[in-house]
């Protein structure tokens, strides 16, 4: 049996609090870290432009003396798409195209009613006026999140998206400068950092205030979008990236073992978990991730994550691999049996589910369509993917009739007067015949 992943068996007496050590996550922050993006933040509110040019000398090693010179031009994102590789920029379109289609099928409508008395009640949605995204640089380069995010905020009708892209020592990934043109960023700026989320955040001489702030980031820039959150809107502060397999043991082993090391090689506090009843196929897959482990170009990476917070569980049946499911709420739960289907109804808290034995998580990450912007920690209890309603807003709409006053009149003064609250009671009577 391999060493490098525990095992574990939902039969063992001590099975429940064992998971949960398992899948708790310190989510917590780290206070000189903390007290530099206060300082940042502070700084950048309050003298702007200035700011942010010297913390980007600093940190990113890029001597601008204006922000004029860190906003690169839309030309230079379309010169980046159209110098790529052809397959790569086939398979950046297509992925965008898939990802857009999606999303279409998300965007609310607004809507009114009209009761009897002449009474309108109703929902008028808008979008956001303007977006920031955030994207890492240097060595992070992450072309598909552009599409998962400006997307989504594109389709829903925002009108201006703002990227920013730290770029360390001057180096641009231009996969991301093409994935931001197809995508259609209206402006970018090469800063990152806690003093990027502070500038979409509060706005300075040269970048406008957003309204809300996406993408993902290091934990400065986790840290500062806590810090600005009330002032702008954000999507979330995720946690590391998790997959649950459910296995009935019909599928190859060998797949099984790359899709727990997809997860894996993101960094070492991922988690990877298979649930499965059949313990001999339990052997092989530990026999599969013994032989393939080797073979990968970030094996000590996935050794890490496996051992460190990965599980093989052997489970009684696939009905309690599904209440085990629901327990831990994964942000990736991939269903490898033969029938799918059978316990989709059974699932009620997974961020992404990816259903039979062909449906790998990573066609997820880069192109089915589905966001891969997922609720990590377990907080896919409560929270969705990414998506188009992120972007818009709903406003209630009411036209209350001179007959609907007499109705509704009354019920508003008798609740008023209950709550001691006495003009709210006389603005309602006042309208009474």
């Amino acid at each position: 049996m391999s060493q490098t992943i525990r095992r574990l068996s939902s039969r063992d007496p001590e099975f429940l609090s064992t998971l949960d050590a398992l899948l708790a996550f310190d989510n917590g922050t780290d206070a000189a870290i903390e007290q530099t993006v206060a300082e940042i933040l502070a700084s950048v509110r309050t003298v702007g432009d200035a700011a942010v040019l010297d913390y980007t000398r600093r940190f990113d090693k890029l001597d601008a003396t204006t922000m004029a010179e860190l906003e690169l031009p839309l030309t230079e994102l379309a010169a980046a798409f159209d110098g790529l590789p052809a397959v790569q920029r086939d398979a950046l379109e297509q992925a965008a195209a898939r990802v857009k289609s999606y999303h279409e099928k998300q965007k609310l409508d607004s809507w009114e009613y009209t009761e009897a008395d002449g009474t309108r009640l109703g929902q008028k949605v808008t979008a956001l006026d303007r977006v920031g995204l955030y994207v890492p640089g240097g060595k992070a380069a992450y072309p598909s999140s552009v599409l998962m995010n400006a997307i989504p905020a594109k389709v829903a009708g925002v009108k201006e998206l703002i990227m920013v892209v730290p770029t360390p020592g001057g180096q641009k990934n231009q996969l991301v400068l093409a994935a931001a043109h197809l995508a259609g960023v209206d402006r970018v700026f090469t800063i990152g950092g806690a003093q990027a989320v502070g500038a979409l955040a509060y706005g300075t001489q040269t970048i406008p205030q957003v309204d809300k702030i996406v993408g993902p980031g290091n934990a400065y820039v986790a840290s500062a979008k806590r810090r600005v959150f009330g002032t702008v809107g954000i999507d979330m502060v995720a946690g590391p990236s998790e997959v649950l397999v459910i296995a009935d043991g019909s599928g190859d082993p060998d797949w099984t073992a790359i899709d727990l090391f997809a997860q894996a090689e993101h960094d070492e506090l991922a988690q990877s978990i298979l649930l499965c009843p059949d313990a001999a196929y339990l052997e092989r897959v530990a026999a599969s991730i013994d032989k393939l482990l080797p073979t990968m170009p970030r094996k000590d990476v996935i050794a890490a994550s496996l051992s460190g917070r990965g599980a093989l569980i052997h489970v009684s049946d696939l009905d309690e691999a599904c209440v085990i499911a629901n327990r831990i709420a994964p942000e990736h739960l991939e269903l490898s049996v033969e029938n799918p289907r059978v316990l989709l109804d059974k699932i009620r808290h997974a961020g992404a589910i990816f259903m039979g034995h062909y449906c790998s998580e990573s066609l997820g990450d880069y192109c089915a369509g589905p966001n891969h912007v997922l609720p990590t920690s377990r907080s896919a209890r409560f929270s969705s993917p990414l998506g188009v309603y992120d972007f818009q807003k709903r406003s209630s709409l009411i036209e209350v009739s001179a007959a609907g006053a007499q109705t509704l009149g009354p019920i508003a003064a008798t609740l008023a007067h209950g709550e001691g609250l006495t003009a709210h009671a006389r603005a309602a009577e006042l309208r009474l015949k």
